[in-house]
Formats: structure tokens, sequence, C-alpha cells
């Protein structure tokens, strides 16, 4: 049975509902502690300078953009293989620390150690030409190890949102509070101290030099992410807890199939995905030759980027998610439109895209308004997609979170692979010169107004046939009550279970957290209960190893 096979939360301890009708709305699940860990794991996941990877690899390491887009679609095919077999190998994982944290050890470790050799490359292969395949089969290996990685690091956090608490008040609380401070700390400083060190030595103000900036800072940066993921592992706990039974890739599937709001969101990522454009860094740095004006020009929206994630819960009373999540996502594409129409003022030859002065003022208040949206951008999509994960367990009675993971990524990274050689092959076509920028001259005006063009106007027209599988999209308010409360009390008849003392139940209970290898016969359960502060604490005594599950438990650090 459905409620059989769910573990339970105990949800009366402060039990109560908001305007917006959800159950048990005051109970908080995290505390103080987990909640600063889980901020420090999400800002570790943007403490990078992946901004500049593009820059790197085809300035500093020089890897030709022919060889650039072989290695893009090898790493795109590997990407889209190994999203499947991790995704139902994360599914069928029962530890006793959990369903997924143990996979933040492979952004913890191997992650960062893939990572510091990937910046090392130029001093590993110095002096080898562009087209060298030694160089070019180095950095596709380094590619593909970083990318496998990068799946177990991306399925554990989707997965660790869902889990660390059941309740989607206080889990839409933690995301909001961790992408406030990514956003606001971790996202935008290691990337504005590059974009400052680059214009700072292109134009000879300090003694540094390109390759051993790029080198020092990427080691950096994934030193301190990758601190950071290990931090969170030994902090986090997961309360959400899975199935007895380990669901087939077979089941992972059909659970996606049935699950209408993960296959319209996956349908609007995979049309998302076809976007093909140029980042904003090659069109400062190359055209404008000026890329702290990044920083410049993100003044007003640093101010307003606070009060985005302040005006989250007024967006979420006054408009669907259906609707925040469009203007969250294409906003920004959309904006870009009259930047470019700026632009185009005098020609190619003559544009005001080549003029720094009326380009930060257009680019400036394109950031602006882009912020007031920036929150929810950031909160709004992944409240939806745990919401859809709930939405799986309760029409499923088990959750899919590594297979769900796969599907929200699977088709627009397909896509992606298809966009990605487009990009390559159009700056190709428009006459990219690999060794400009190292050697202190300027790309030609044609290459300068293909730049623009991809940094502006290409990404929207070829981003927006994302919005209309959106439009679709039916998990209102009402269908959302209705999936909590039985959700509620599917959880609490567990919970009963728990209580009542039944050894079968108990067993029950605690085969769904331990190793299907474990006998049943090994496990001795002791039951404690604390009426006063309403806590269930079950003990699961196991050879060789001890796991303790804690459902419940208000905030009292």
């Amino acid at each position: 049975m459905a409620q059989e096979q769910t573990a339970a939360v105990n949800p009366q301890a402060g039990s109560g509902e908001d305007s917006s009708g959800y159950v048990f709305q005051n109970r908080r699940y995290v505390g103080t502690k987990e909640t600063v860990a889980y901020v420090v794991y999400d800002m570790s996941q943007s403490f990078n300078i992946n901004a500049y990877s593009q820059r790197f690899v085809t300035n500093i390491l020089q890897v030709s953009l022919k060889l650039q887009r072989i290695a893009n679609v090898i790493n795109g095919i590997w990407d889209v293989i190994n999203d499947v077999l991790f995704g139902a190998i994360v599914d069928k994982t029962r530890t006793r620390w959990g369903k997924f944290k143990p996979y933040l050890v492979a952004l913890g470790i191997p992650g960062t150690i893939g990572t510091c050799i990937y910046w090392l490359m130029p001093l590993m292969f110095a002096g080898r030409g562009p087209n060298d395949i030694w160089k070019f089969i180095g950095y596709l290996f380094l590619m593909v190890v970083r990318e496998g990685a990068g799946t177990f690091r991306d399925i554990a956090q989707k997965g660790i949102q869902s889990t660390i608490t059941p309740h989607p008040v206080d889990r839409t609380r933690i995301i909001t509070i961790a992408n406030f401070a990514s956003g606001f700390l971790g996202e935008k400083l290691p990337e504005q101290i590059m974009t400052v060190l680059l214009d700072l030595i292109g134009r000879n103000k300090i003694k540094l030099t390109l390759q051993g900036t790029f080198v020092g800072m990427g080691i950096f940066t994934a030193v301190v992410a990758g601190a950071g993921a290990m931090w969170f592992f030994f902090i986090c706990k997961e309360r959400v807890m899975q199935s007895v039974e380990r669901p087939s890739i077979k089941a992972g599937i059909k659970s996606i199939i049935n699950n209408k709001p993960i296959l319209l969101m996956t349908l609007s990522k995979m049309l998302s995905g076809f976007s093909v454009g140029g980042s904003k860094s090659d069109y400062l740095i190359d055209v404008l030759n000026f890329a702290s004006l990044n920083i410049i020009t993100g003044i007003p929206g640093s101010i307003i980027n606070p009060i985005s994630y302040a005006i989250v819960p007024w967006f979420r009373r006054h408009f669907s998610s259906r609707f925040l999540y469009i203007m969250g996502t294409y906003v920004g594409d959309i904006l870009l439109v009259p930047v470019f129409l700026v632009g185009c003022i005098g020609g190619k030859k003559h544009g005001l895209y080549k003029k720094v002065v009326p380009m930060a003022i257009a680019l400036t208040l394109w950031e602006t308004l882009f912020m007031i949206f920036y929150g929810v951008r950031k909160v709004i999509p992944t409240e939806m997609y745990n919401e859809a994960m709930d939405y799986c367990e309760w029409k499923n009675g088990y959750r899919t979170e590594g297979m769900t993971s796969v599907a929200q990524g699977l088709a627009q990274k397909l896509s992606s692979i298809v966009s990605g050689y487009i990009a390559l092959f159009i700056k190709q076509l428009i006459g990219y010169d690999l060794t400009a920028y190292t050697r202190g001259t300027a790309q030609s005006d044609n290459t300068k107004f293909g730049l623009f063009a991809m940094f502006t106007i290409i990404p929207f027209i070829t981003t927006s046939l994302g919005i209309i599988p959106m439009l679709f999209y039916d998990l209102n308010d009402k269908k959302k009550e209705k999936m909590y409360e039985e959700l509620l009390e599917r959880r609490a008849a567990m919970s009963k279970e728990a209580t009542s003392g039944d050894l079968e139940a108990l067993e029950k209970l605690a085969k769904a957290q331990i190793l299907n290898t474990i006998a049943v016969g090994m496990l001795t359960l002791i039951p404690s209960v604390c009426a006063a502060a309403n806590v269930i604490t079950v003990i699961v005594i196991a050879a060789p190893s001890m796991l303790i599950v804690e459902p419940s438990g208000m905030d009292t650090e």
C-alpha cells in the first residue's frame, strides 16, 4: 500500500494554517545550525569563476573551436548517459547516512580534485598548439570527470532540498535564504574579483599574468566549494524517509510519465535549451574592452537583489506559480530586446553597441529591471520541482528524486548539445580570433557585432518556445492543498504505527532506512517517546552500524 510504503513524520506538533491553506504551517523542522550549513553548501555551488570558463579554454588553454565543438558533443552524450545511470543509482540508495548525503562526497573529493587539475591544464600542456591531440584528450577527459561529479552533485542537491524537511513552507524558507546568500555573496564575489583582475592586467596596472590569474582563482574557488560541500555532509539530516521498495529504472520512468508537472517543466526546459547565444563577458571584453563594466551596471541591481527575495511571498500571494515561473525564467531574455535595438543605432560599423556610455546605461536598466524578478527566478522553479516530487509520492507511494532530477535536466541537456555546437559554429563563422585577446589586438567589426547579437537578440529568439508548455501547468493551490492533506494523513498513520510499540510495524519502518542486505533478524529496535516534547526517536541498532531517525522536532537552536 502507498500509505505503508512511505515513512512518516509526526505532523501534529505546531500545526496550523495560514492564508494559503497549507497544513501544519507553523512547523519548523530544520534548525539554525543546519540552515546555516545548507546556506554555505548552496553558496559553494556558485562560488566559482565558471562565467569565464569558455574564455579560459579558448584564450588561455587555446583549444581550437573545432575541437571544442567535438568535445562538447562527446561530453553532452556522456552527460545524457550518466544522468539516467546515476539517477537510477541514487534512487536505489539506502544508507545509514541517508539517500543523498553520500553523494555530497562526490563533489567534495573527486569533483574538487578534477576541477583543480582542470585549471592547471595550461601548465600541463604549455607550448602545445590549438589542435594538439594530447591537450584535446586531457581537456576532454577532465570534462567527463567534472561532468560525472557534477551530476551526483546536482541530484544530491535537489534531493536534499526535498528530504531535509517534509513541509513545503519550511523548505521554501531554507531555499530562499540560501539563494539570497548565494546571489549576494557566493555567486558574484569570485566573478567580480576575476573581472577586476582582468581589467587591471589588461591595462598593465598589476604585474600578474592572465594564465596565473586563471589558474590561481580556479583552484582557490574549487577548494572552497569542496570544503563547503563536505561540511554540509556532516551537519545535514534527511527527514523524509524513503520507501521500503527500491524503485527500478522502469518504475522511475513510469513515475515521471505519471507526473504532469515534471513533464511540463521538462518540456519547457528542453525547448529553452535550444537557446543559442554568447556570454556577456565576451561582449564586455572583446567589444567594449571593459570587463569591469559588469560590476558598474550591476550596482543598482545589487541593491534590489535582497528586496527581490523579500517580495517573493508577495508575488506568491498575488500570482500563480505558472506565471511566476514564466516571468522569472524568461524576463531576462525579453528585456534584452530593447538593449539590442539601442545598440543597433548607427549600424554595424558605427553602432552604439561599441560605445561604453550608452551601452552602460542600457545594460544598467536591463539588469535593474531583471533583478526585480531575481528572487522569483531563483526560488519559484526550485519550489515547483519539490512540489512535483511531493506529487510523485502522492500519486505513486514512493519518491524518485534521482530519476525526477534526471528528467528535469535530461531534455535540456540533449537540446544543449545541439545549441552549444551551433553557438561555437557561429563564433567561428563570424571570424572570432582565439589569440587576439592575449596579443592585445581587437576583433573585427563583423565579429564584434556578431558577439553583440549572440549576447542579446539571438537568445531571445531561440529560447521563447519554452513558455508554451507552462501554459498548461495546473498544479494550483486547491490541488496542492488536497495533496498535502493526504500526504499528511499517510505520514500520520505511519507515525501512529511507530508509537504503538508493535514490533512488526517498527521493523517495517526501520527497514525503510537501512540496506536491504542487513538481515531483519539482526535488528533490535528501541522506541523512545518523549510525549512532552512530542518528539519520536526510533533508534535502530544494526550490525555493523547504528542509524538514528528523527522524523520530527521543532527548531530549538
